[in-house]
């Protein structure tokens, strides 16, 4: 990220958090990688029990790797050996779970959050489930508007994910969406976040990095 960029953000970026908190979201805006780490290991207590999705900006920060090496349980449906295994671990995510672990693919200036998934793993969690859901965000996630950040989330975020799982899909083809309804399709459910009626449960770290797609 250019300098001119981070001197923006720093502008954007507090205004955002107001909004975010405005909504009921606990956010807070940070420089760096590392300090966004620092911040996440505070908001998190040693001992609680922890999980994620497939969460590309948490791995960034080191996020990921501190937790499986800390004092945490952590819920790692990657480290499965079977597909049972996994759905066992997921299953958790919803009854066991202190926090779960999760980016935003879209993020408007005014603090909604949009999200798109393929299982519905994430926006479940998100929606209803673990008791507190911290959320790493690139300052890159946000755009102008709701409507932006959804175009964003559909036509940015959902084809690059298709590379990185090697989906069948047209946009996996071509590097763009083209609105399928095929079995491998990433765009299954949509999830916009205007408000939590839990005061503090969704936390938001907003970073002055690039991070995630």
């Amino acid at each position: 990220m250019l300098e001119f960029e981070k001197i923006r953000n720093r502008k954007l970026g507090p205004q955002v958090v107001k909004a975010l908190n405005n909504r009921n979201i606990e956010a807070c805006f940070v420089e760096t990688k590392e300090d966004a780490l620092k911040k996440a290991l505070e908001i998190m207590p040693e001992g609680s029990v922890v999980s994620c999705g497939g969460v590309m900006s948490a791995h960034e920060i080191g996020l990921i790797e501190a937790l499986k090496n800390g004092n945490y349980t952590f819920l790692d449906r990657d480290g499965a050996k079977t597909p049972e295994e996994k759905k066992e671990i997921e299953k958790r995510v919803y009854t066991d779970c202190d926090y779960f672990i999760m980016s935003a693919n879209g993020m408007s200036e005014n603090g909604v959050i949009v999200n798109i998934d393929g299982n519905a793993n994430r926006v479940s969690a998100l929606a209803f489930g673990p008791e507190h859901v911290l959320m790493i965000v690139g300052m890159n996630k946000v755009v102008h508007s709701e409507e932006d950040a959804y175009r964003r989330a559909k036509y940015v975020a959902a084809p690059i994910n298709t590379q990185r799982f090697g989906l069948n899909t047209p946009c996996c083809e071509f590097g763009k969406c083209v609105d399928c309804q095929l079995e491998d399709c990433i765009c299954c459910q949509i999830l916009i976040t205007r408000y939590s009626r839990h005061k503090g449960r969704i936390k938001v770290i907003l970073v002055n990095e690039d991070l995630g797609f």
